[in-house]
């Protein structure tokens, strides 16, 4: 019995070892297989790399022959350096600090023929004078209508329940004991907002607002625009009627000529003394000593702005007088992957316009 257990204990032994050889043959061919894939996908990649590296000089290529950088996000180009620097170009990348116009495009010569501004507004730009020099423009909307419709939102928050002033009390020791109307401010609920201008932003605000329970919202326009206004349920109506229903006006209009200060004395006199102001679009709408007056003098209950004229606007504005008006730098679409959106956006615009190539986003000039 014994004899028989060991003889049956070798043989088990036996088998795994010959499984045991089995595997190491298998790992084996598991690691030439590996090596082969390594090796064919070393190649391709070089290939790969060969051809994406031949494009990559391509675009570099056209980038040296146009390009000359301003390595500075604090400090805009000096009028004078930039000038300079813009003689003969082929192309030209701007922000909305760079004014476009006749002198910049003299200085440039005949050679610009792409522009590519990283920006959604172009009240900088000269259009008459870059449609008259057949240059082609690229500008980025689209990609920052969701910053700017959050900001927006996020702005009109903060002015009608006094954020800022609330911080500062809780900060310099006037939160005292609890009272009844202290720092009262005003709530969408049961609303009605109106939006001067209305387009991509000024829908994706509403659609924003909507959960707050807002009553209603209404805009005006140059037209009726009854395609956005179905997504949002706006009512069209006339400027003075935007102006004494509106409980919240928030300003989505591009600057025109048309539009500029249309924000004046006549709108303020019209609005409720308990309506909120917002501007996001361009503060060149707005005329800024009728805003101080309406504010100062309870016309309406408070401003948010986002915008003014000048950039920046000088700390001793009177402006920055009133705990009832909120202004910030101008970063509507301060995010990081908006901006990186427009940035990318910007730089294929130009390199498809030095191609002769349709632009992603182009100006109809």
């Amino acid at each position: 019995m014994d004899s028989l257990k060991e003889a049956r204990k070798k043989e088990r032994e036996k088998e795994r070892k010959k499984e045991r050889k089995r595997e190491r043959e298998r790992q084996a061919d598991r690691q030439t297989d590996r090596q082969t894939d390594r090796q064919t996908d070393r190649q391709a990649d070089r290939q790969a790399g060969r051809q994406t590296g031949r494009q990559a000089d391509r675009q570099t290529d056209i980038c040296k022959e146009s390009f000359d950088l301003w390595d500075s996000d604090d400090v805009p180009v000096p009028r004078k350096e930039l000038l300079q620097k813009v003689k003969g170009v082929d192309a030209l990348v701007c922000v909305l600090t760079e004014k476009i116009d006749a002198e910049l495009l003299d200085a440039a010569g005949p050679n610009l023929k792409v522009l590519s501004t990283m920006s959604v507004g172009f009240d900088h730009l000269s259009l008459e004078e870059l449609k008259k020099r057949g240059i082609r423009v690229g500008y980025t909307p689209d990609v920052l209508t969701d910053s700017v419709a959050e900001l927006t939102v996020a702005l009109l928050l903060t002015t009608s329940r006094r954020l800022i002033e609330a911080t500062h009390e809780a900060k310099t020791g006037g939160w005292g004991t609890w009272r009844t109307l202290w720092l009262c401010g005003y709530e969408l609920a049961n609303s009605t907002v109106g939006i001067l201008g209305l387009g991509r932003i000024g829908v994706a605000i509403a659609e924003r607002l909507k959960p707050f329970k807002v009553k209603k919202f209404i805009y005006t326009d140059v037209a009726p625009r009854p395609e956005l206004a179905s997504l949002i349920d706006a009512e069209y109506v006339s400027m003075d009627e935007l102006a004494s229903q509106s409980d919240f006006l928030t300003v989505c209009c591009a600057l025109t000529p048309e539009t500029k200060d249309i924000c004046n004395k006549d709108l303020f006199s019209k609005m409720k003394n308990t309506s909120i102001f917002i501007n996001t679009s361009r503060g060149g709408v707005v005329d800024q000593e009728d805003l101080y007056e309406a504010l100062s003098s309870g016309q309406i209950a408070g401003a948010g702005l986002d915008v003014t004229v000048p950039e920046p606007l000088p700390t001793s504005h009177p402006l920055f007088t009133l705990n009832n008006c909120v202004i910030l730098p101008h970063i509507a679409s301060a995010s990081y992957s908006t901006r990186n959106a427009m940035s990318a956006l910007a730089a294929n615009n130009l390199l498809l316009g030095l191609k002769g190539q349709p632009m992603i986003k182009e100006l109809k000039l």
